[in-house]
């Protein structure tokens, strides 16, 4: 249990090679699960569209969110937007790096399903078939309308039996096949095209404040984990001082069955040090709320000087 809970805490840290390799398993998960899946258009004019544009964007919804739930700065970007002031001053600009860099790690997961889903075109069929101009083909001129509709709902299906072998449902086919590879690849070249060109013009800008935000934003993340840490490491020490004056009251009913205790004088002093003279549970609930809402400043001269 505790090799696991090591685990999931260096997975929850802030490296960035961690949050890359997170994210590239979430894009490789979304591949996986798309491959996957089983997708049946329903083909019926009611429920094509919602069935299609639903199976398009509704899991990168889920899986934007759950790059949201395992990056770690999410919660930290949160807690630091939200806090008070304080004795200490929040900085915009570290807030907006953070959210940056959530929000770029969150969205490649999502992408990657679209992009598959509109270069597949299974999603854009169902959901489209319906939309096409009949006029265009010349298998629906002599339909009515509402059998077109029926007939252009049922494109999608290829088993079924009147559309099965219909030389105009493979041309809508792939008329809408067409456009979904066309808009897939020409939004996979848009995201090229703006990494690089983030990526390029970087250097251009101010890189002074990118560095004091790079800085800040990690340190923020630090601060928090181990103050985390210091409060475990107090409580452990709190309840085991705890427990020892518990069986200190105790120390003549415990005399009757031949235990013995150590005495308060035989403690290490390193305890005491850690607890500093913290003793009762209004003394943790005062330095906890004091944390919080008057976090220090960031200036260690000053607790030199006093």
């Amino acid at each position: 249990m505790d090799r696991f809970r090591m685990i999931f805490q260096y997975f929850q840290s802030n490296s960035e090679s961690v949050m890359n390799g997170i994210c590239g398993l979430l894009a490789l998960a979304s591949v996986k699960m798309y491959t996957s899946f089983d997708f049946s258009c329903p083909c019926l004019p009611q429920y094509n569209v919602v069935y299609g544009l639903g199976t398009m964007f509704i899991p990168p919804v889920i899986l934007f969110l759950c790059g949201l739930i395992l990056n770690r700065q999410s919660l930290v970007m949160l807690e630091e937007w939200r806090r008070p002031a304080g004795h200490r001053k929040k900085d915009l600009a570290v807030i907006r790096h953070m959210c940056s860099s959530i929000m770029q790690r969150a969205m490649v997961a999502p992408v990657v399903w679209i992009v598959v889903t509109l270069l597949d075109g299974k999603c854009l069929i169902c959901a489209f078939s319906g939309s096409v101009d009949p006029e265009k083909f010349v298998g629906f001129a002599n339909v009515s309308t509402v059998q077109v509709q029926q007939l252009l709902a049922k494109v999608p299906c290829k088993d079924d039996e009147l559309m099965g072998n219909n030389t105009s449902r493979k041309a809508v086919s792939r008329y809408l096949r067409c456009w979904s590879q066309a808009l897939g690849w020409s939004i996979l070249l848009i995201l090229i095209i703006a990494a690089f060109l983030a990526r390029w013009l970087r250097p251009c800008f101010n890189q002074a404040t990118l560095l004091q935000a790079r800085h800040w934003s990690n340190y923020i993340d630090i601060e928090q984990k181990i103050f985390e840490e210091t409060c475990c490491e107090h409580s452990r020490l709190f309840a085991h001082k705890c427990i020892l004056h518990f069986f200190e009251s105790m120390r003549q009913e415990i005399k009757l069955h031949s235990f013995s205790l150590p005495r308060e004088g035989e403690e290490a002093g390193g305890e005491e040090d850690l607890l500093r003279g913290i003793t009762d549970q209004d003394q943790v609930n005062k330095v906890l709320k004091t944390w919080y809402y008057e976090k220090p400043p960031l200036d260690v001269s000053q607790a030199h000087q006093r």
